[in-house]
């Protein structure tokens, strides 16, 4: 365990713009403050990148790609797995610096150090498995090869909310696969991405390869860059109205896109259910993070026969969650990550509550330091809540009801949403049924937690196109050609 403090940590961590392999400051010497969430102070001030700025790291980016793409992928895999190791090495580093930037629990932050670190490991292993194919076309005329190459420059856009996992989970892709990046993290938690792009310079990645700003005016910085017909790829995590809005640009030069979106997880409870299973998934599933995950149960679907008992069950759990700064032990809810984050929770517990809901906990933001919100679970939840089809981003547990599996399905498809679903069943053949039933591109069968580095994260409908993890990550960052060849005898 790392005795380091948080100032001596903080110190560590750059506070300039990473391009070309240096670390430099913005033009003219912007910065832009980060806060702590939890006390509202600022604890770090960066640099703040201008569309000059912008545009030297894609110029570093293109520069590099040639060679970057012509380095053996053994070489490329083991500078991963070396920062796989660095990372682990720091665990206690990473986890503070998440806590302090974004407020979730240490215990948590943790958790996601372990998670983001193994998509290092995971690509380290897959780059060299990029492999082709050889063979006689079926009229037997000629030869097919067909070889995949790395797509080129790429834009990887991350958010606030899982700011190591969310670096790693595109950055060693792109690597892995031979393409050179730049990297913008959110203007709310950039220190962990910039200490994370810090470990990957000491781990022997080559100027240019890997390019980092920060910026207060993502906008005006990115839209030159999506728009450059140099850049070939585009990775975004975050809402669906930018990403709607990303997703126009980047038809200007016909980008390779890798969207993961907004998402409206049901969380489906059935008559058969293990009760005290189900309640321990949905904890995870709506609570991880202070519920400030894509991923989180964001509608509470439950059989009306065992929902008075699930709520129950339920509401004890949260009435027993302490609230606080992450770093103090026991906390499960830190803060929300900006006090617009509060007013919105709050606006859809209030409207929830305006069209039948009743609250059995919570509901109500916190005075004081700090932005915090109550855990909160409210039951008798109506079609007509806000919170039935808008993204809760917030420790608010939403229950409804239904009677028959068909009404169950429908009301979880009912959203223009589709990243993940949760189901609770023993009914092995109902589990069957809602793997084919359910609209989603993720599912948690009896599981809170579904992320792994070797599966293939995200979603469909309005939750975003691509996939991240799993074999399917890397060939989001290759292209394929096929190549014919004469009968060599002929």
């Amino acid at each position: 365990m790392s005795t380091i403090s948080e100032s001596e940590l903080l110190a560590k961590v750059p506070s300039q713009l990473y391009i070309n392999g240096q670390w430099v400051d913005a033009a003219g010497g912007k910065t832009v403050d980060v806060h702590d969430p939890a006390t509202g102070l600022v604890i770090k001030s960066i640099a703040d990148a201008s569309p000059a700025d912008g545009m030297k790291a894609l110029d570093a980016a293109v520069a590099a790609q040639d060679a970057w793409a012509a380095t053996a992928p053994r070489v490329r895999g083991e500078i991963l797995r070396k920062a796989f190791d660095r990372v682990q090495e720091l665990k206690d580093e990473f986890a503070l610096l998440m806590t302090l930037e974004m407020g979730k629990p240490l215990a948590e932050a943790i958790g996601e150090v372990n998670y983001g670190s193994e998509f290092l490991r995971w690509f380290s292993e897959e780059a060299v498995r990029i492999t082709g194919r050889y063979g006689t076309n079926p009229e037997g005329t000629g030869r097919t090869i067909v070889t995949q190459m790395p797509v080129g420059p790429c834009y990887l856009i991350t958010p606030w909310n899982f700011p190591l996992a969310m670096a790693t989970r595109k950055i060693a892709p792109a690597l892995a696969a031979g393409c050179t990046v730049v990297v913008k993290p959110a203007t709310l938690t950039p220190l962990t991405t910039l200490y994370f792009v810090k470990i990957l310079e000491e781990c022997g990645v080559p100027a240019g390869v890997v390019n980092v700003f920060t910026t207060s005016t993502t906008a005006a910085v990115s839209d030159p860059i999506v728009t450059d017909k140099r850049l070939r790829k585009l990775s975004f995590t975050g809402s669906t109205g930018v990403g709607q809005s990303l997703m126009k640009l980047a038809t200007e030069n016909m980008l390779r896109t890798s969207m993961e979106l907004g998402g409206n997880a049901p969380f489906l409870v059935f008559e058969d259910a293990d009760l005290d299973k189900a309640v321990d998934g949905v904890m995870i599933a709506k609570f991880r993070n202070i519920g400030q995950a894509c991923t989180a149960a964001n509608r509470v679907i439950v059989h009306e026969s065992v929902a008075d008992a699930f709520a129950q069950k339920v509401t004890e759990r949260v009435k027993a969650m302490k609230i606080g700064r992450g770093t103090e032990d026991g906390v499960s809810i830190g803060p929300l990550i900006d006090s617009k984050a509060v007013a919105k929770a709050d606006q859809l517990v209030q409207d929830a509550v305006s069209k039948g809901a009743s609250v059995l906990t919570g509901g109500k933001a916190i005075d004081g330091a700090g932005t915090f919100y109550e855990p909160t679970v409210l039951t008798g939840v109506t079609s007509a809540a806000d919170i039935m089809t808008e993204e809760i981003f917030g420790p608010v547990l939403s229950i409804t009801t239904f009677t028959t599996e068909e009404e169950g399905i429908a009301i979880a498809n009912d959203t223009e949403y589709g990243l993940i679903g949760y189901v609770y069943t023993e009914d092995f053949k109902r589990g069957q049924r809602l793997i084919e039933k359910l609209q989603t591109g993720m599912m948690g069968l009896n599981a809170g937690v579904i992320s792994n580095a070797s599966a293939p994260f995200g979603g469909v409908k309005m939750s975003g196109l691509g996939r991240e993890g799993g074999f399917e990550g890397i060939n989001e960052y290759l292209s394929t050609k096929y190549t014919m060849t004469p009968n060599p005898f002929a």
